[in-house]
């Protein structure tokens, strides 16, 4: 038996408690008792909620009980309480506080201790010179949450068995593709060659060619060409042509492009290897999309590194990358390997550019994807990134000139996209660029900021807006949502007099409703875009407007959102994830804004399937045609239903890190503390749920199945305690 106190809210008279329970058993319900040092058991009401996060982490979801509860009861402050849970005759007991059971409290000083350990202290120095101790001790109580990287063991787990595998070579499809496997070669060390021509000759899947150009130079040649004169003795399907000399990477790629007569074109770098089920697993995905009557243009996988130790293969630092996300291939090369492509389409954006040498592959791989009408993505590592001296995989800085050639390929990409011209910087990081895309004219932003009570926090949201950002064109329209004190109207009208592209509207209908609230600003507003934001955000860089309004302009683009941070400079959201707890959640929470998170994706530009309202913008063009928020989800996931539907209209949602704000956490609103609060919660919780259960089934495009849905980190899913369905989404 496990149980949680969320909340616990002390009256002049009741105390209200809020939690879940559960037992051993998804069939079996907890009983609660609360009991009295003084009076002894005391009567209260209960009213039960769905928790479907719960349900999900501890049952898989196949619990039909509502596990979470809501209690009330009668308080006195001269008494102590306890909650007392039990079900199939075992019992546990927690003090109730105003400040929290006694477990919460003890919690912070066990963490404190642990964080204190001389083994974890090392490893925060960089950031503790950096950021200071606040980001030290977050840094390391993190580290401390997490296990190792345990990739290399998990990879046994998931790998196809010696059966699975004897059972793939016997496999016939309807559609046979020929795959033609490019390598250009330069100087390769003998060993490494070996390994990577095995990787090709142990394909369970038997219809390829291996086909290699030789730029090495005479001496060099020679070896090679001994040792590919044994392999083409052994099988005919290996294929080797001598250069004359050294074309560079996209010159020695295109030589061993000539040779092949493969239906689909695949990318190997010398020194790498496939993964036995690499090319069987493209066939499958190609037959799988032919039955579906579509044409697989493009195919791509996840991918890991190799190195040894003592001896022997180790594979770590596994890519599990999302479906095709323009964004983020515009802030890496993302894609890199496996890649994958159909002749015809290789032919008509015309092979590799010498003038990208470092980065040929990225310039490649933009023009194939501008023109693949099907982009298929195989969450499956079938690449494997020898980490060697030298290698980029191993050492960045060693091929430094590699990035200055993505950047121009970026440039060029926007320039054939009609995107137009755009300004490219490396990111915080080498590898990762950040693109910055102009703004066009000077268009009205309406900025919504619904508001109850609370004026310090909108004193600091508004001068943030309108005295701290560099973007002038806006308009501001405060909604007044029933506040109560006379502090709050004084405020109103300080705001109205100082400042003369701000109004107050009046929100006169009774209770919170988020959708409600921000629809009647809509006839009000004369913007061409909209921005919500909440009352207690605070811009960080003054260009955040700016930031949000270059990415809204593009054509395909319908939703922006920022990059949030609480008070203590960790993360409150960096995008969205569907299915997160069994619905959705935001990304890398409570992560330091100077820690490195999964491949540097909470720094990178990218396309999510939702963002979070808190500071969301989005074309007025869209708002409409949508018909704004759901007014029947007043509190809950409201956002992440109309990013949703704007996603179905085809439309990108954009989160960008480079604009950044402070959020104080929905401090107008409160929590779900009541009965009242909890019973609509769920009942918005299933709503969504019923609407989305598609994505909700089938798993996040913009996620992973081998990631994790019971935390944001990006961690590695455990398949016994989240097994996959049929579609990506757990069971």
């Amino acid at each position: 038996m496990k149980y949680y106190i969320d909340h616990i809210k002390t009256g002049t008279s009741e105390m209200v408690v809020s939690g879940w329970a559960v037992s051993d058993s998804p069939e079996v319900p907890v009983g609660i008792e609360i009991v009295g040092k003084k009076s002894g058991s005391i009567p209260f009401t209960r009213t039960d909620a769905g928790r479907f996060d719960v349900n999900r982490e501890f049952f898989l979801g196949k619990s039909q009980l509502k596990l979470g509860f809501c209690i009330s009861f009668p308080y006195d402050a001269e008494d102590t309480y306890e909650i007392v849970f039990h079900a199939e005759g075992k019992t546990m007991k927690g003090k109730l506080t105003a400040g929290g059971t006694k477990a919460q409290k003890a919690a912070p000083f066990l963490r404190l201790r642990l964080l204190l350990r001389p083994d974890t202290i090392g490893r925060g120095m960089a950031i503790l010179r950096q950021y200071g101790w606040k980001a030290f001790f977050k840094k390391l109580s993190g580290k401390l949450k997490k296990s190792r990287d345990q990739y290399h063991d998990w990879r046994i787990q998931v790998e196809p068995s010696p059966a699975e595998l004897a059972s793939q070579r016997k496999a016939s499809f309807a559609v046979m593709p020929k795959f033609s496997i490019l390598v250009p070669l330069y100087r390769t060390p003998e060993r490494l060659f070996a390994e990577m021509v095995k990787s090709v000759q142990r394909q369970t899947y038997g219809n390829w060619e291996l086909c290699l150009a030789d730029g090495s130079g005479t001496a060099e040649e020679d070896r090679l060409f001994r040792q590919v004169e044994t392999y083409q003795k052994a099988d005919k399907r290996v294929k080797y042509v001598r250069l004359s000399e050294n074309l560079g990477i996209a010159g020695n790629t295109n030589a061993a492009l000539s040779m092949a007569t493969g239906d689909y074109f695949v990318l190997l770098d010398h020194d790498d290897m496939l993964s036995e089920d690499a090319l069987y697993e493209c066939a499958l995905r190609i037959n799988q999309e032919a039955e579906a009557g579509k044409k697989a243009q493009v195919l791509y996988s996840d991918e890991d590194k190799l190195t040894m130790k003592k001896g022997r293969a180790f594979y770590f630092d596994a890519h599990f990358k999302p479906d095709f996300n323009p964004d983020l291939l515009r802030s890496m090369n993302y894609i890199s390997h496996l890649f994958v492509v159909e002749r015809s389409l290789a032919e008509k954006v015309g092979g590799f550019r010498q003038e990208f040498d470092g980065s040929q592959d990225y310039d490649f791989i933009f023009r194939c994807t501008e023109q693949a009408e099907v982009i298929c993505h195989i969450p499956r590592v079938l690449y494997h990134w020898r980490v060697s001296a030298g290698s980029t995989a191993e050492d960045p800085e060693a091929k430094r000139y590699a990035f200055e050639a993505g950047a121009r390929a970026i440039k060029a990409h926007c320039e054939r996209t009609g995107i137009g011209p755009v300004e490219v910087e490396e990111n915080e990081v080498p590898g990762t660029y950040r693109v910055r895309y102009p703004v066009k004219g000077e268009p009205l932003v309406s900025v919504i900021i619904p508001s109850k009570d609370h004026t310090d926090d909108l004193r600091v949201c508004v001068k943030s807006l309108l005295e701290k950002a560099s973007y002038k064109k806006l308009e501001v329209l405060i909604v007044e949502n029933n506040s109560t004190e006379e502090e709050t109207f004084r405020c109103y009208q300080e705001l109205e007099d100082r400042y003369e592209n701000l109004r107050v509207l009046r929100w006169k209908k009774k209770g919170f409703n988020f959708s409600a609230i921000n629809n009647f600003a809509l006839p009000h507003a004369k913007g061409e875009y909209l921005l919500f934001l909440n009352n207690d955000t605070e811009f960080i860089n003054k260009n955040c407007i700016e930031e949000l309004l270059s990415f809204c302009q593009r054509d395909e683009v319908g939703i922006v959102g920022a990059q949030l941070f609480y008070d203590d400079d960790t993360i409150q959201h960096a995008g969205v994830v569907v299915g997160y707890k069994g619905i959705a959640g935001h990304t890398f929470i409570g992560f330091h804004r100077g820690e490195k998170t999964y491949f540097l994706r909470s720094m990178c530009a990218q396309d999510y399937s939702a963002v979070t309202a808190a500071c969301m913008m989005t074309k007025r063009s869209v708002f409409e045609e949508i018909g704004g928020f759901d007014e029947g989800m007043a509190v809950a996931f409201n956002d992440i239903d109309y990013c949703l539907k704007v996603r179905a209209l085809g439309k990108l949602v954009v989160y960008n890190p480079f604009a950044q704000l402070y959020h104080y956490e929905s401090k107008s609103r409160g929590i779900e503390d009541t009965p009242e609060k909890i019973l609509r919660f769920d009942s918005e919780v299933e709503t969504f749920r019923k609407r989305w259960a598609e994505i909700l089934e089938k798993g996040d495009p913009y996620y992973n199945p081998n990631l994790t849905l019971l935390a944001s980190d990006f961690s590695l899913r455990n398949f016994t305690k989240e097994p996959l369905t049929a579609g990506g989404g757990l069971q």
